[in-house]
């Protein structure tokens, strides 16, 4: 077993934001266990990879036994795992509905869940999700109903589950993006996205990994929604 101090499970950690979190973590010398459909084995000792559908719910087994076999422990949480799907309301197909549902509602269901007993045992704990700020903004130039649905359901969750676990030593918090800019947008479109925050940019990925580490470290924040989003949510 690890001698490491502190551990996070990292979904959706291929690339992009989750690969960052990651990254950010290990480099305060936390052991990682990390998740996605595609990841792979890790050369690092002390970042373990889990490849998996996280909207299974034996992935989640998988995660918390991997940690708990690798490091003894789990600290941190971070249910980044999600997928966007962007259309009008009655274009949205039932497999769009489906997919959506698995990977940001299933997926952040059953991790929580299953790390949510080994942090009541160690008497502490921090599950941070990342959710988005078009959950909040609601915009006829760009419909996002799902994402209203399963990311705003989220916020609602956090701040649930922060007052439910608040005396029993677990915190959660979420942070939500505007545009990041990551391998899923065109760069053709970076300029017309960016136009959508007050700032007229996008945000880095980078600026997500601050926020979850700042949250990591705020221990008298739970049940924050977090918004990295270029004064988009300030702008309504």
């Amino acid at each position: 077993m690890s001698d490491i101090k502190k551990v996070a499970i990292v979904t959706g950690a291929s690339q992009g934001i989750g690969e960052a979190i990651v990254n950010g973590f290990r480099a305060r010398g936390y052991g990682v266990v990390a998740t996605s459909r595609s990841i792979q084995t890790s050369a690092d000792p002390d970042l373990v990879t889990v490849t998996g559908d996280i909207g299974d719910p034996d992935t989640a087994k998988q995660l918390v036994a991997a940690a708990l076999e690798k490091f003894g422990r789990i600290d941190t949480l971070v249910n980044n795992a999600g997928i966007f799907i962007g259309k009008s309301f009655t274009d949205y197909t039932e497999a769009d509905y489906r997919l959506k549902s698995k990977t940001n509602l299933d997926g952040f269901f059953f991790a929580t869940q299953a790390v949510i007993p080994v942090m009541l045992q160690q008497g502490s704990g921090h599950v941070v999700q990342i959710t988005a700020s078009t959950a909040e903004f609601a915009s006829s130039r760009s419909p996002a109903f799902i994402a209203m649905l399963t990311k705003g359901g989220m916020n609602a969750a956090t701040k649930s589950l922060a007052i439910e676990y608040a005396t029993r030593g677990i915190r959660v918090n979420a942070v939500a993006p505007g545009v990041i800019r990551t391998p899923m947008h065109d760069p053709a479109s970076v300029e017309q996205l960016g136009a959508f925050h007050p700032m007229n940019k996008l945000g880095e990925v980078e600026d997500v990994v601050r926020a979850v580490l700042y949250l990591e470290d705020a221990a008298f924040s739970t049940g924050e929604i977090l918004h990295v989003d270029g004064g988009l949510i300030a702008g309504r």
